[in-house]
């Protein structure tokens, strides 16, 4: 019997995805749920697993190619001729399961990236994720490590092997150029930050945050909050507080433009910008006002580990209110961030810095932080953006303010 395997439903809010490198090849056997390609979305990367156990018949679409929602992509022979032995490893459930097909369909899709990269065989990696799980850190803590057997057609010293879906090195006498394809991700982020500049009148307001009452809070809870909440005290649920405080006194910022219409929202659905391996994505908070610091720093903490993995799911990426990104993590002292549409304000952080500051009319040294806030003035006036982040900087300046709600 021929069984077709289709791309999963889309979201209403993706038109198409992008299929990576199929994982079998025609006439390849495949086990029933085995991972057969990894299709990628502009927000995930999805895994698509064999509906049944057999051949595969015939591969329709390829690598790279785009495809829609239910569009068939492979046809999967169930009744092919089939050896006893191999038989026993595609239908698990009449044998005991195959330990290298389990340890392959467990990789998440950037480890099985790295693996095919690098010619790996991941039953030599050690595994430190929960059961034994393989990370990317493992992945990576392996190929580091001095002693390591080339593969096979590749000499010692050799230059990283490319798998076949990359475009070749194109060389010109010693000034080397390589063509690569955007991922859709970063197709779709290039296209979505073009667009907030064509349509969007973006303006920037900055402030300066004494980070000193933050950083008091954290060293003197940090070791009980943990051992309370199982999770570590950060700085982020401090600033996803304070935006929710000035978002609530000033709606305008949290509302959008829908053509000439302007919507504003009664929750606060607070986006939180992660890198990934596949590039910048913005996981959402959903009604983080009604979150505690510890459920706030959970979620981040969670976002951080399923966004390294690529198990991030597409609702978990939709919509949101308000955007904050944290350049200081990587050490910008300061930037103007871009709109993410159709949202009317993103706030940046920057990296918290001792600087010489007047207060009370001596000269200390405080641990001050330059925030920005980058407003679409067709709907925000200056006005409330720069009360808005005044309102944040006061509340991240005196935090008993977040609790007393003032």
């Amino acid at each position: 019997m021929l069984v077709e395997v289709k791309v999963p439903v889309l979201s209403e809010s993706i038109a198409e995805a992008s299929l990576l490198t199929w994982h079998k090849k025609v006439g390849d056997a495949v086990a029933r749920d085995e991972n057969l390609i990894d299709v990628e979305t502009d927000k995930v990367v999805l895994e698509l697993p064999a509906p049944q156990a057999g051949v595969l018949a015939k591969i329709v679409k390829g690598d790279g190619e785009s495809v829609t929602s239910d569009e068939v992509i492979a046809v999967i022979d169930t009744e092919a001729n089939i050896s006893p032995e191999l038989n026993a490893v595609l239908r698990p459930e009449k044998t005991a399961p195959n330990p290298a097909l389990s340890t392959q369909h467990s990789l998440s899709p950037s480890v099985r990236k790295l693996v095919t990269e690098h010619h790996l065989n991941p039953a030599e990696i050690s595994g430190s994720g929960p059961g034994g799980r393989i990370t990317k850190e493992d992945v990576l803590a392996y190929l580091e490590k001095p002693v390591h057997p080339a593969p096979a057609g590749i000499a010692k010293g050799s230059p990283m092997p490319v798998s076949q879906s990359t475009p070749p090195l194109i060389s010109s006498a010693d000034r080397p150029e390589q063509r690569v394809p955007m991922t859709r991700l970063r197709a779709r982020v290039a296209e979505r930050l073009v667009e907030a500049q064509q349509t969007a009148a973006i303006l920037t307001t900055f402030n300066e945050v004494n980070m000193q009452p933050v950083l008091d809070i954290r060293n003197r809870y940090k070791e009980k909050f943990e051992k309370e909440h199982g999770v570590k005290l950060g700085f982020m649920s401090f600033f996803v507080k304070a935006a929710i405080a000035a978002l609530k006194k000033f709606p305008i910022v949290n509302a959008s433009v829908d053509n000439s219409d302007i919507i504003y929202h009664g929750y606060y659905d607070i986006g939180i910008a992660v890198g990934s391996p596949r590039g910048l994505i913005v996981p959402i908070l959903r009604d983080a006002d009604q979150l505690s610091i510890a459920g706030i720093e959970k979620k981040i903490a969670d976002f951080g580990v399923r966004a390294r993995d690529g198990k991030l799911t597409i609702e978990e990426l939709t919509g949101g209110t308000f955007t904050i990104s944290n350049g200081g993590v990587f050490g910008s002292m300061m930037s103007t961030p871009i709109l993410n549409p159709p949202q009317s304000a993103i706030l940046g952080m920057h990296k918290t810095y001792e600087r010489p500051v007047a207060e009370n009319g001596q000269i200390v040294i405080r641990p001050m932080m330059y925030l920005a806030l980058s407003y679409d003035h067709r709907i925000v006036d200056g006005r409330e953006a720069v009360l808005s982040l005044v309102t944040m900087k006061e509340a991240l300046e005196d935090p008993a303010r977040m609790l007393l709600e003032i």
